[in-house]
């Protein structure tokens, strides 16, 4: 358990810890999600480090979580690499999902891209279609900051008034388009799973205005955001949630809808390193 008075301190530590097995100079941060995690290996000048061999970090339990942090090259950028994430429903505190994203803000990375799997909302769309998150509602029951501010890490009560980066957003765009990726855009609803959500609950999410649903990703941007960072966040719809469709909802159709859409959604991120301009 990550005790928050002290996480300052932890992260320093991993944060060192990486640098003596990697060493520095990571410029972006990038956490893979579900059906990605084959993205990694296309690294260059790859250093692969298990989680449990990092202090502080947990045990990825997800399925198709590879649990492994991999810097190297890609899309000409230095990129701090997770090849899967934590996620709340696998009984981790806040504290201890979001944890790496502190961690490359102690290694000095100023721009995150978060991906997921999620469930469509919108009639619309279809499965491994490819979304920009451009907004975000927290129904996770839970908020990442709640407990003693790290104030070294931002501020008491940060502004999320902009989570996700503008500039970010339209070089994603401009990304798709150049490849000829149709990019969907819409706000993602965090939902704490690991249950699928029922028709009835769907149906509300659909009137708060959300195009997409996950179990993941709200409480790193809501970190990142704490941290300063600018972020991009990126989904594959890999299936339409409860109700919409009359049929059950499985989770072995989610990974292999990730998975047949992994090659698309790759390509779409080695255009978008290439395009981000660090400052």
């Amino acid at each position: 358990m990550i005790n928050l008075e002290k996480i300052s301190e932890y992260a320093d530590e991993t944060a060192a810890f990486i640098c003596g097995r990697a060493g520095p100079g990571p410029e972006i941060g990038l956490v893979l999600g579900s059906g990605l995690g084959p993205l990694g290996e296309k690294l260059e000048y790859p250093v692969v480090i298990p989680y449990g061999d990092i202090p502080h970090f947990v045990k990825s339990t997800a399925p198709d979580h590879k649990g492994r942090l991999i810097t190297g090259r890609l899309g000409g950028k230095t990129v701090f690499c997770m090849q899967g994430r934590f996620h709340y429903y696998e009984g981790y505190s806040m504290a201890e999902i979001t944890y790496p994203i502190r961690v490359m803000n102690r290694l000095g990375i100023k721009t995150l891209i978060l991906t997921n799997a999620c469930g469509g909302l919108n009639r619309e769309f279809a499965p491994g279609d490819l979304l920009l998150i451009t907004d975000h509602i927290n129904f996770m029951g839970m908020n990442p900051l709640i407990g003693p501010n790290a104030a070294g890490f931002g501020p008491r009560f940060p502004d999320m008034s902009r989570v996700y980066t503008p500039a970010l957003a339209d070089c994603a765009r401009s990304a798709a388009r150049n490849l000829g990726i149709t990019l969907r855009e819409g706000v993602y609803l965090g939902y704490s799973g690991p249950s699928f959500e029922t028709p009835a609950e769907i149906r509300l999410f659909q009137s708060f205005g959300a195009s997409a649903v996950g179990m993941s990703t709200v409480p790193e941007a809501i970190v990142a955001r704490h941290c300063g960072m600018k972020i991009l966040a990126l989904s594959c719809i890999t299936n339409l949630a409860a109700g919409i469709l009359d049929q059950p909802i499985r989770s072995e159709e989610v990974t292999e809808a990730a998975g047949r859409a992994g090659e698309r959604f790759g390509r779409l991120l080695e255009e978008i390193l290439r395009r981000i301009e660090l400052s």
